[in-house]
């Protein structure tokens, strides 16, 4: 695709039982970019009972319904996107200002994938220390929290998010664009809410993550790692 300076952006963001968070990000994305820049923000719900949906809509949002599970929310998002480029964010984690020059500055000088570094919202030393690898620029570092750009060609020739992950459905992806595009990550850094590191313990949730990570490597499927987490995590 050939790119031009009137290039833009589709943010896409999947939601379930978000009110508590999707208005004072759809805020922050106001505040911290370039109405030139930015195509759409679309919200795609997964069947929410908070009244997210309507929420997001009265503040600008493009809202729409889908069948619940991320990585089936995020392909409905992407087939409706008009924007040259798919920026895919989580409804609690916030983008740093200028986002928007940023992924575009990365895409004018030919990188087609990438994301940014992370913070978690927390002074806790333990997740700084896990947050700090987020810099390295290894498919092993990646994950969903520190949001991802990817042109949306790349994207449909890639087969989008794999809906047979319920979770892990970031990382897989992402693991493939390692291999078939310049993944850039940005010295610029999300932040990103650390409410399930609280929920659940930081180091038991921590160790979960891990397995979930070294079962992948091993080539554990998709059904077998939900069963994991869904004992372990979500349980």
């Amino acid at each position: 695709m050939k790119l031009s300076n009137s290039i833009s952006l589709s943010i896409i963001i999947p939601t379930l039982n978000e009110a508590a968070h999707i208005g004072h990000l759809l805020e922050h994305l106001k505040k911290n970019s370039s109405p030139k820049n930015i195509k759409e923000i679309i919200v795609v719900d997964g069947g929410s009972t908070d009244g997210t949906p309507s929420l997001a809509k009265t503040l600008g949002a493009k809202t729409i319904t889908s069948e619940m599970g991320r990585a089936k929310q995020m392909n409905k998002g992407a087939e409706l996107a008009t924007g040259h480029v798919l920026y895919f964010l989580h409804a609690d984690t916030y983008p740093p200002k200028n986002f928007d020059l940023y992924i575009l500055n990365a895409i004018h000088n030919n990188m087609s994938s990438g994301c940014f570094r992370m913070k978690f919202d927390t002074s806790k030393k333990f997740l700084r220390f896990f947050a700090w690898f987020s810099r390295i620029n290894n498919q092993l570092c990646r994950g969903g929290d520190q949001s991802l750009f990817v042109l949306k060609d790349l994207f449909q020739k890639t087969g989008g998010y794999n809906e047979k992950y319920i979770i892990y459905e970031d990382t897989e992806f992402i693991g493939r664009l390692y291999k078939t595009s310049k993944f850039k990550v940005l010295p610029q850094h999300v932040v990103t809410s650390a409410r399930k590191y609280e929920q659940i313990g930081t180091l038991k949730l921590q160790y979960h993550f891990g397995i979930i990570h070294l079962k992948n490597l091993l080539g554990v499927g998709p059904d077998q790692l939900y069963r994991y987490y869904k004992k372990n995590i979500a349980s």
